[in-house]
């Protein structure tokens, strides 16, 4: 069994800045690939972040590029989204994302509760 705990979101103004952080623990060998997703009030979830093992390759897609940027500590389990210059239209349930290999040997994709992440003036 794998925990996601999402710390950070919150009522932020437009053109405000919010950093989410995830740690996971649990009965882990070893965590792979790990993202965020969100999902707004009638609409589906979706990747606004992802990255690599080791760091060094992330995605985001457009509607975000150049304002959230991700980053991940592996000595602490953790990954973060620094989101800046946010938008009404960022307000959404922010949802942490790992996937990898328990001690066992049996893979796991496990999700954070969600945490609110609301724009408004």
């Amino acid at each position: 069994q794998v925990q996601l705990v999402e710390s950070g979101g919150g009522l932020v103004q437009p053109g405000g800045s919010l950093r989410l952080s995830c740690a996971a623990s649990g009965r882990i060998f070893s965590i792979n690939g790990m993202g965020w997703y969100r999902q707004a009030t009638g609409k589906q979830r979706e990747l606004v972040a992802a990255i690599t093992k080791s760091g060094d390759r992330t995605n985001y897609p457009d509607s975000v590029k150049g304002r959230f940027a991700i980053s991940r500590d592996n000595a602490k389990n953790t990954v973060y989204l620094q989101m800046n210059s946010l938008k009404p239209e960022d307000t959404a349930v922010y949802y942490c994302n790992a996937n990898g290999l328990l001690n066992g040997g049996w893979s796991f994709n496990s999700w954070g509760q969600g945490t609110q992440v609301t724009v408004s003036s």
